[in-house]
């Protein structure tokens, strides 16, 4: 274990620079905003009927973030597919969103073809490989995001970069006044969650001590909250290298509510996820379900989002979980970059 406020030390336990990775997402944000938007040569909105965002892991990410944000407004569904097969409805008036940041993401390729083969409209975001080498080939347009970033880290390029050339399209409105804000609050949030500010007034630090030693299970309201929730258990799992669970509400408390019975939380962390976009009877529920996970024995915490608009709300909690995943890396001794697993399954996938 290291002291989080030796920065010395925190420096050489993070030498593949994942801290600063996370710092940088209110830049990654404008900067993806910056290179949908202008995009040349999109697929027509006209008559669009649906959407599908095809991706895995971080890629799939900016798919949730765009859903949650936008489903409530948009007269068509939007839907995420973590799988190598397109839903049956795919066709010419789908709008199949293809998200690899390597490029050389199988399911996300398996998708590609499919969605070419049936017509779909196509739109890659993805920073190379085979994927941009295929959509050049069909005279594609392509978001094109920077290389070189663990793909949990570049978020801000996909998912900003999906919603700006969703914006260019004409099937969102404009973002512009939402980014801006978005980016300022999510700087001032870092500045009070970065590596110089010591732990009594940095939250992401001291809840990162807090979890220590136990297994985090991670509650978000349905929406913004979920996906919140669902990020910052990927992350725990990627950076801090340990087992982790999320849940949302009010689906938790129709079943994971009862598995919280005497002795039953015992080493378990659980962390709601809270904002104020929350509907009144789904905010209602998080103090007496965490009044009960904690009389089973876990220790329980709430982090509340800041910002003014629900793009804001949203990756502040996402902030909030990326630094707190890499604290939580450092402290447990282990260094957040690598990915020795995946890589391992990809090395054995390969060789079949």
């Amino acid at each position: 274990m290291i002291d989080l406020d030796d920065a010395a030390s925190v420096r050489a336990a993070d030498p593949g620079g994942m801290l600063e990775a996370v710092a940088k997402l209110p830049k990654d944000c404008a900067a993806g905003y910056a290179r949908g938007i202008e995009v040349d040569g999109l697929p027509t909105p006209d008559g669009v009927t649906s959407v599908t965002v095809c991706g895995m892991g971080g890629s799939a990410v900016s798919g949730d973030v765009m859903r949650a944000l936008f489903r409530e407004r948009l007269a068509i569904p939007v839907e995420v597919v973590r799988s190598p097969v397109l839903p049956e409805y795919c066709g010419p008036h789908t709008l199949v969103i293809c998200s690899s940041y390597s490029g050389d993401t199988a399911e996300a390729l398996a998708c590609f073809e499919e969605a070419r083969s049936r017509g779909c409209r196509i739109l890659p975001i993805t920073s190379g490989g085979a994927l941009g080498g295929r959509a050049v080939e069909a005279g594609l347009a392509v978001v094109a995001v920077p290389g070189e970033l663990p793909p949990r880290a570049a978020l801000g390029h996909l998912a900003l970069g999906m919603l700006g050339a969703l914006e260019r399209t004409g099937l969102l409105p404009s973002l512009s006044s939402q980014v801006a804000e978005c980016v300022r609050t999510l700087e001032e949030l870092a500045s009070h969650l970065g590596p110089d500010v010591r732990v009594p007034q940095n939250g992401a630090k001291e809840l990162a001590l807090r979890i220590q030693g136990c297994v985090p299970v991670v509650w978000g309201a349905e929406g913004l909250g979920s996906v919140a929730a669902a990020r910052w258990k990927t992350q725990l799992n990627e950076n801090a290298k340990t087992p982790a669970f999320w849940s949302s509400m009010p689906e938790l408390d129709h079943n994971e509510v009862v598995g919280w019975t005497s002795g039953t939380g015992d080493g378990f962390h659980v962390v709601a996820l809270r904002h104020q976009d929350e509907h009144p009877d789904v905010a209602a529920r998080f103090g007496l379900s965490l009044e009960i996970a904690g009389e089973a024995g876990a220790n329980t915490s709430e982090v509340r989002a800041v910002g003014l608009s629900p793009l804001s709300r949203l990756l502040s909690l996402v902030v909030h979980g990326d630094f707190m995943s890499v604290y939580l890396a450092l402290a447990r001794g282990v260094d957040p970059t690598p990915v020795e697993a995946i890589d391992r399954l990809k090395r054995s996938l390969a060789g079949r």
